[in-house]
């Protein structure tokens, strides 16, 4: 059932800009075989990593572990870290949970508090201070956010919580809903599992894309051979997994619904590329195979593609919990684009688009690139993600390889203070980065030379 209602006050948080000191990196570093597997401690703005296939080690090499975060309080004095030429500031503090953000044309930042189902406003002033409103609340599980139509004026805010797709009236600049949303569709799924919905337009407006995570963590204890025929994509719905680790596809009203992917375990960053069109996802892969199986990834998505989950994963290795299953379907896996550490929970991504003569706007070699909020591992030994990396571009399309961005949400013991969620170009060309485990959002923008 939908819960909505209107916020019927204001509610003011403000920010002090904290400034940091930007880490000195002028010379990447590539990290490749066993040493991209690491942890937290090579992390360092300006560090590589090029995970290939051919690099994973066998299934449970290494004990599958326990170690959750917990979450330590924000420090007085972070030391966050970004490349040479950059600073990064705290611009937003005291939200409860701030995940996925877009960012309004007039410049309003829109953020999505999912535990608490509300959706918040916050509007940058002259003097520095930030002010958040709840533009609605009683929301089940927001996540996903788009403006439409995506060019010119936006008429509509959609939102993607976690059985169906809203949209709001909306105009620019409004800090309240001036209306109940209308339901554009129900997902019609199954409860539980991966609760987080993302949501992306063509630049033409005329699709809309859906991301879904799956029931489960790998189909455990369901009769996957029933009911799960070979043809791709719509026959791989089955059970509780129906309409599960897809990505669907609708028009702009929410009709003529189909899947456009599916074998993703948990696509929960969706992304087009301006330079291109072509689709993105990040993907949380699946747990319990050891600490450096399977790596997470970030990949284009094609129509009709599957990515193999449950029975395989980064191509046509074979999950052993699933050993002898759906054999017909080796060859038809397609291998990611960008292998990403394993656990290292990506979430959000956004494309770099800011255009020339934006006050804080990042130099054009980072044009098109793409940033990805790593939330960080439960399911390993040595702490993994809790940081942005940046997808490195040649030619259009991914080379494979990421680069860290910010980092220093772990402290030198081990604990962990922030965990990135969102990522959004602001209007001026600045990033900003949410976290949710202290409520805080960051913002990176280039220094001037001394």
């Amino acid at each position: 059932m939908l819960r909505y209602a209107v916020a019927a006050a204001a509610i003011a948080q403000i920010a002090v800009p904290l400034p940091l000191i930007a880490q000195q990196d002028p010379n990447a570093v590539v990290l490749t075989g066993a040493a991209a597997f690491g942890d937290w401690r090579s992390d360092k703005p300006g560090i590589r990593r090029l995970i290939r296939p051919e690099d994973l080690p066998d299934p449970f090499a290494s004990k599958s572990s326990s170690n959750g975060p917990g979450t330590a309080p924000l420090p007085k004095a972070p030391a966050l870290h970004v490349p040479a030429g950059f600073a990064v500031t705290l611009w937003a503090q005291g939200l409860d949970g701030p995940r996925e953000m877009k960012v309004a044309p007039n410049g309003d930042v829109f953020v999505v508090e999912s535990g608490a189902g509300t959706l918040r406003v916050l509007r940058a002033t002259a003097d520095g201070k930030v002010s958040a409103r709840a533009y609605a609340s009683g929301l089940d599980g927001p996540f996903g956010m788009a403006f439409y139509p995506p060019v010119g004026e936006p008429q509509w805010l959609y939102v993607a919580t976690t059985n169906a797709v809203l949209r709001f009236p909306y105009r620019t600049g409004d800090l309240v809903a001036s209306a109940r949303p209308e339901l554009v569709t129900e997902l019609d799924i199954s409860e539980g599992g991966h609760s987080t919905r993302d949501i992306a337009f063509t630049a033409d407006g005329k699709r809309m894309f859906v991301s879904i995570g799956s029931q489960t963590n790998d189909a455990e204890h369901m009769h996957l051979l029933e009911g799960a025929g070979p043809e791709l994509p719509e026959g791989m719905a089955w059970g509780e997994e129906e309409r599960r680790a897809d990505v669907l596809v609708f028009d702009s009203q929410g009709k003529n619904g189909r899947v456009f992917a599916t074998g993703i375990r948990n696509c929960v960053g969706l992304a087009i590329a301006p330079a291109n069109a072509d689709l993105y996802c990040a993907t949380n892969e699946r747990d319990g195979l050891g600490d450096n199986l399977p790596p997470d990834y970030v990949t284009r998505v094609r129509d009709g593609g599957f990515y193999g989950w449950p029975w395989f994963y980064i191509g046509n290795h074979a999950d052993p919990r699933h050993k002898g299953e759906r054999l017909d379907l080796a060859d038809r896996v397609a291998v990611p684009d960008v292998l990403i550490q394993a656990h290292s929970a990506p979430l959000s991504m956004t494309f770099y688009t800011s255009t020339d003569g934006a006050p804080s706007g990042f130099p054009p070699a980072y044009r098109d690139s793409a940033f990805v909020a790593l939330h960080g591992s439960w399911n390993r030994a040595q702490r993994t993600g809790y940081k942005v990396v940046m997808i490195i571009m040649e030619n259009g399309g991914p080379t494979g390889a990421y680069e860290d961005f910010l980092t220093g949400f772990v402290n030198q013991d081990g604990s962990v203070w922030g965990r990135p969620v969102g990522v959004a170009v602001a209007k001026d060309g600045a990033l900003l980065v949410s976290e949710d485990a202290n409520g805080s959002i960051w913002r990176i923008a280039p220094v001037a030379p001394p």
